[in-house]
């Protein structure tokens, strides 16, 4: 499944965050850790001019030595887990997808600061363009005022929305595993509503049939769908239907469900295919308060 993971982290508590998840899927998939610190030349330039263009080699080594340091702390709280510290220099977002791209197999986890703004390289706008660039997996954490950096995180349930799509459906092999080797019960959902047009006044009279109509179809594809897993050895799979808008309807199911993991496939680097996608991966990640397992689709 993956080979390791790769977690970038600045060195801010926000960032440390995805740790204790990052701890929980280390041990639970039995897969090395590989902690990223990476020394952004960029501000250091700015700041070297501050101080009357000190030498900036310097100033580099300096942060090198110290992230150095600071990964080599932090990885000792990994116990039990194989790992390693990479300490790089360069633009963040670059030298992360880089070196993910190295084996499409490297599960890439990290956080994001999700609504309101954010300090330091790693999240917000860093995250968000690994989620655009990378094509590899990616477990993105949201972070938060009360969030915990320490020990291990409990994950007891893996959330799948499913649109019908084909693309969607990609992420299913990938949960499979995870079901398996984390023993995780199984919550397959799918959200159903009229598109805005058919909801205008003109099309009033026909809005309760094609509701119900839609609803009996997302009704059979999600019956279909359990009974697949079942026949594969899957007790612990159930469904949830919804009436409403794909992302706000993840949200509100992630919420009344503790200890969740939401697995949702994308099509990778090249473009957007549905409700599923974009928007309503990026919605999700920045609301819902679970870690997020983005699935790229080859």
């Amino acid at each position: 499944m993956y080979t390791r993971m790769l977690i970038p982290l600045d060195g801010s508590k926000v960032a440390e965050q995805v740790l204790p998840y990052a701890r929980f899927l280390a041990k639970a998939l039995g897969i090395p850790a590989e902690l990223l610190g990476v020394v952004d030349p960029a501000p250091l330039t700015d700041f070297s001019e501050v101080w009357q263009h000190r030498d900036l080699d310097r100033l580099i080594a300096e942060e090198m030595t110290g992230t150095t340091r600071y990964l080599e702390t932090t990885a000792r709280s990994f116990a039990g887990v194989q790992g390693k510290i990479t300490a790089l220099k360069g633009t963040p977002e670059e030298v992360i997808i880089e070196q993910a791209a190295a084996d499409e197999k490297i599960l890439i986890v990290m956080a994001t600061h999700g609504r309101s703004g954010i300090q330091r390289w790693l999240l917000g706008s860093v995250a968000d363009k690994v989620l655009h660039g990378a094509a590899n997996h990616l477990l993105l954490v949201r972070a938060s005022d009360t969030g915990k950096t320490d020990g291990e995180a409990i994950l007891k349930t893996v959330v799948v929305p499913l649109d019908g799509s084909p693309l969607a459906e990609k992420a299913l092999p990938c949960v499979e595993d995870l079901a398996r080797k984390m023993t995780l019960d199984v919550i397959l959902m799918r959200a159903y509503a009229l598109p805005p047009a058919a909801s205008a006044d003109e099309y009033a009279t026909f809005s309760d049939e094609l509701i119900n109509q839609l609803e009996a179809e997302a009704r059979d594809y999600l019956a279909e769908k359990v009974n697949e897993m079942k026949d594969k050895g899957f007790g612990n799979v159930s469904s949830v239907l919804s009436l409403g808008y794909g992302g706000e309807q993840i949200i509100a199911l992630a919420r009344k469900t503790p200890d969740n993991l939401i697995a949702m496939s994308t099509h990778g680097r090249s473009g957007i295919r549905r409700w599923m996608l974009g928007s309503v991966t990026e919605r999700v990640v920045r609301h819902s308060g679970d870690p997020v397992l983005i699935i790229r689709a080859a």
